[in-house]
């Protein structure tokens, strides 16, 4: 079948290097970049390393443009991890009652504390981390992307910093926006140190093999590939950062999809890890809050820097300097979220994606592709041996009307994958399911 790609609009190609492409299969150079300015200020030059542009508005920018050229085309996006369900009643209805209650003189509040209101990190303690962590150990945020790129920001300039491959670009961008890398060399960035993980290591990296960095990036489970890191594993990967005295930043988003009893929840299940890990922690794929905005980060006490002083302290320091606390309306639906009844919804929620994985996944093992993923995460890794990812999406967008993530985009390692995210009505996946089996069920 004829594989096809499509070059951004506006902008001229420029000569490619002949390895595969960490965003879209050309680099762009647009007539912007030329524009004469008043100011005298040079630009940080970092932000000239970043490949193209972020990968999810990129992958946007493409649909827009089929949608013009095909304006009666029913579009499916499985792309973007986006929830789509209506937000639970009870969670709705106590934002709706702090949001009601700022009307007047009784429920009015203005500013509150940056770390977060005092009974929501009680819940999430005593929820996610009974006897691990304590409530002022964890800081309310408006997500974890967010925080990510405020950790950067704590960490400064100068730092070494090893990221799964493949996983959540946010690791590797904020990185390169910091002057931690050197230059895109064709497939990744130099100086980050890429911790493959494929299907032939069983989607966890050699730890034998991998450099010493000061920070570790590690996601379970994993976005793209869906894959979540056994008891073993972390135990292999907290020992090595105590080993090489490396931070190592936990990314639990999923860890709710979770059904596996061999996969901890949380990093702090694992003996030693409160001395070297950070987590962070999100609502968004918890209780449809990707538009609301809540998340969490936890800094245990027990973090010192190599000089003895408190990682807690400058986090904390980071929080009141960079931001001014999550929106109190939000915070009460964080709140609903931890009570019994919101958490009953919480988990109904999850059940719903994770079965609409679980057809997704099921779709593409009776057509005989490679597929990973779908069982404690809402996404669907699959391969497409000897394709380029940006190819595969052009084709899925262009002969299903279906958007999916192209792997390379999260990684040299993910080049020959797609992503399908399980985030969709039912409707939608069946219908998406149909049109996968019409054009790939007979190969």
């Amino acid at each position: 079948m004829a594989l096809l790609t499509k070059q951004p609009v506006g902008c001229t190609a420029a000569p490619l290097r002949n390895k595969p492409q960490r965003l879209p299969s050309v680099a762009v150079r647009c007539a912007a970049a030329t524009e004469q300015s008043v100011l005298r200020v040079s630009r940080n030059e970092s932000f000239g390393k970043l490949q193209a542009g972020y990968l999810f508005p990129e992958i946007a920018r493409r649909r827009r443009v089929h949608q013009e050229k095909n304006p009666d085309a029913q579009i499916i996006s499985l792309g973007i991890g986006d929830t789509t369900e209506p937000l639970p009643q009870y969670i709705a209805d106590a934002m709706a009652k702090a949001a009601a209650g700022l009307a007047t003189r009784e429920g009015y509040s203005g500013y509150g504390a940056e770390q977060g209101k005092a009974p929501l990190r009680d819940a999430l303690a005593s929820t996610f981390y009974p006897g691990m962590v304590a409530a002022d150990e964890v800081f309310v945020s408006d997500g974890s992307k967010c925080d990510i790129a405020r950790l950067q920001v704590m960490f400064g300039a100068n730092k070494t910093i090893a990221a799964q491959d493949p996983s959540y670009p946010v690791y590797v961008d904020t990185t390169v926006m910091m002057g931690n890398t050197g230059t895109h060399n064709g497939t990744g960035f130099d100086g980050i140190e890429y911790m493959v993980c494929t299907p032939e290591n069983n989607f966890f990296p050699d730890l034998s093999k991998t450099k010493r960095t000061d920070v570790i990036f590690f996601c379970s489970p994993n976005n793209p590939t869906g894959a979540a890191a056994t008891r073993d594993q972390l135990k292999q990967l907290v020992k090595f950062a105590r080993d090489n005295g490396s931070l190592l930043v936990y990314d639990a988003a999923y860890a709710i999809y979770i059904s596996n009893p061999d996969c901890p929840k949380t990093i702090y299940e694992i003996e030693g890890a409160d001395e070297v890990a950070i987590e962070t922690c999100s609502f968004s794929k918890y209780a449809g809050f990707t538009g609301v905005r809540l998340g969490w980060t936890v800094v245990p006490k027990k973090l010192r820097y190599a000089d003895g002083s408190s990682v807690h302290a400058d986090w904390n320091r980071v929080m009141t300097t960079c931001f001014n606390g999550a929106s109190n309306i939000v915070q009460a639906g964080g709140l609903a979220c931890l009570q019994p009844e919101g958490l009953k919804e919480m988990h109904g929620l999850v059940s719903f994606y994770k079965e609409n994985a679980a057809i997704l996944k099921k779709t593409f093992q009776e057509m005989g592709f490679e597929v990973y993923g779908g069982e404690d995460a809402p996404y669907v890794w699959v391969g497409f041996p000897g394709k380029p990812s940006w190819d595969v999406f052009a084709e899925i967008l262009e002969k299903c009307n279906i958007v999916t993530t192209p792997g390379s985009g999260f990684g040299p390692a993910g080049e020959g994958f797609v992503r399908a995210s399980a985030f969709g009505s039912r409707d939608n996946i069946m219908e998406a399911v149909r049109r996968f089996k019409e054009v790939y069920g007979k190969q």
